[in-house]
């Protein structure tokens, strides 16, 4: 399929000549690698790919270290679902953005997030465009951001065509995903607009409820994991010059929050 083979050509950028190299573009994610991140990060790299000049390497990249994937259930799930391998991405720590950037030959797009980490402050001269649904939505009204409808509506704008049925399954996914502790009436209009369209291009995907009735009953759960790793699959950084703050969300049942409130 165009998506396996898209991935397995950027997993062999580590075999070109970086000197014969004219631009690497690279989609970054936000550092939760959150399903809505991953899909939109992957298809906003594979349209880039498909309308950039040919010298120029677009690439995904999950913003966080290989090891830390399994933290992300939901995540993998859907991409074993459509037969995409892990060992298929690019993970953050595969990849050197900081000499790429000194060598002047990065592009930088972020995906679900307006900012860098304090680590990778020095790549913002890098950045060429921000894919930040936050923007956009209304949290007082507690809508549902999603990246993955504003990477779909600029490519079917710019290039309709490359548009797939995998990569509509995908996308609709996410979006899906995303919506679905909302009710219906609370899909944002955008949303709305775009799932409509998926459905209508591609009368062959599932039904909605379908999707949604999956991932309810799949136990999204990283199993096995210490309390450090819970925090860390969470993790959002808030810095102020030399100040940095670290905000973290663990879930868990009342019961176990009515004892430590005890406690």
């Amino acid at each position: 399929m165009l998506i396996e083979k898209f991935l397995q050509l950027c997993k062999t950028f580590r075999y070109f000549n970086c000197k014969r190299l004219g631009r690497v573009h690279v989609v970054l994610g936000n550092k939760p690698c959150d399903l809505d991140s991953l899909i939109s990060a992957l298809t906003y790299a594979y349209f880039l790919d498909k309308v950039s000049p040919p010298d120029v390497l677009c690439l995904p990249v999950l913003n966080i270290p290989r090891r830390e994937f399994s933290y992300y259930p939901e995540t993998r799930f859907i991409l074993e679902e459509l037969n995409i391998p892990e060992s298929f991405h690019i993970f953050q720590d595969e990849i050197n953005l900081h000499q790429l950037n000194d060598e002047g030959k990065l592009s930088l797009t972020l995906v679900n997030s307006n900012m860098l980490a304090s680590d990778d402050k020095s790549l913002e001269s890098a950045v060429v465009k921000v894919i930040n649904p936050d923007e956009r939505c209304d949290v007082n009204l507690g809508l549902q951001a999603s990246s993955s409808s504003l990477v779909v509506k600029e490519i079917l704008q710019e290039a309709p065509e490359l548009i797939t049925q995998q990569l509509a399954h995908l996308l609709r996914g996410s979006i899906l995903f995303q919506c679905m502790s909302v009710e219906p009436e609370r899909i944002t209009e955008q949303q709305e607009e775009i799932l409509s369209i998926l459905e209508e291009k591609f009368p062959e995907l599932p039904p909605r409820e379908d999707i949604i009735s999956v991932f309810q009953q799949t136990p999204f759960k990283a199993q096995g994991l210490n309390i450090e790793e819970v925090m860390l699959k969470d993790l959002k950084e808030l810095s102020d010059g030399e100040i940095k703050v670290a905000v973290s969300t663990v879930y868990m049942t009342l019961e176990v929050r009515g004892n430590i409130n005890r406690i």
